[in-house]
């Protein structure tokens, strides 16, 4: 009978080379401390639209907040709004609030702000570790596992070795694969070129930090998943409409998670997205 460990190492969950340490957390999420409660996070990878990249922003501010708490508390969950778009030319100064800290639960707020006006605001609640007599989930999906699938890389090459795709999709591609992303990436069921034409806006990857992080500060694991978090909900939104209608231009306007349990970023995980509705807004507005 094999070993957790063994098993978890047989998906792909090993650790990778410990001198490879993640970008995530020696660049993207290394905050630098102007003053008490104040921070500075610098840019890594700034997406095709020449916006950040609002994992970047989600993660960043996680890192602050989670600086302002004892040792022994855990994030617990994160709620936030994306007010103004971000601009990738200058830093971004996370100020964070001391809410409330508690016996066993504490909050903190964080505004990042550019230019002296906010683009993003968070509410981040952090608690102590404890047992519950009430314990249950949902069934995780039946996927094949990570080492059976074409990682992001492989799939591109993949795509752009079909003669029969058109040039428009080749230079997306080529650009795509030009970018450098701090995350792996593999696709569960991958489309053919024809079903891209009519699919449901679902779709599961398995993710994870390229690099290695380690056991270390769960906080830190949280805050990587906070960055992965939002790098994948748009498209999904799109999926159905990928032929019929030109998008210019797709944001996020608000973000939440929940941290239920121990996990590590840097080992493969199942990233789960659908998007149950699109239609038009009730107060559409441009935001600059």
């Amino acid at each position: 009978m094999s070993s957790p460990q063994a098993l978890e190492d047989e998906r792909g969950g090993g650790d990778p080379p410990r001198d490879l340490r993640s970008v995530l957390v020696t660049s993207v999420l290394n905050l630098e401390l102007l003053d008490e409660d104040l921070f500075r996070g610098r840019h890594y990878w700034v997406p095709s639209t020449q916006r950040l990249f609002g994992g970047q922003i989600v993660g960043q501010a996680l890192v602050a907040a989670a600086k302002s708490v004892s040792e022994d508390v855990h994030v617990h969950s994160l709620h936030c709004y994306f007010v103004r778009k971000g601009d990738p030319k200058v830093p971004v100064l996370y100020q964070v609030e001391r809410t409330r800290t508690g016996v066993s639960f504490s909050v903190r707020s964080v505004k990042a702000v550019q230019h002296g006006r906010p683009i993003f605001i968070c509410q981040v609640s952090f608690q102590k570790a404890q047992p519950s007599p009430v314990q249950h989930q949902f069934s995780m999906p039946t996927v094949p596992p990570p080492e059976e699938l074409l990682g992001h890389e492989a799939l591109i090459n993949q795509y752009l070795r079909d003669p029969n795709l058109q040039e428009k999709y080749r230079v997306g591609l080529n650009r795509i694969a030009a970018q450098e992303v701090p995350i792996e990436i593999k696709l569960v069921n991958l489309p053919t070129l024809s079903q891209l034409q009519s699919m449901e806006p679902k779709q599961m990857f398995w993710v994870r930090a390229r690099g290695y992080i380690g056991e270390g500060d769960m906080k830190m694991h949280c805050c990587v998943a906070a960055y992965i978090s939002d790098y994948a909900f748009l498209g999904t939104a799109l999926l159905p409409h990928q032929w019929q209608h030109k998008v210019h231009f797709m944001v996020s306007l608000d973000h939440s998670m929940w941290f239920h349990a121990p996990f590590r970023a840097d080992h493969w995980m199942l990233y789960e997205c659908e998007s149950p509705w699109a239609g038009l807004e009730r107060n559409p507005g441009n935001y600059s």
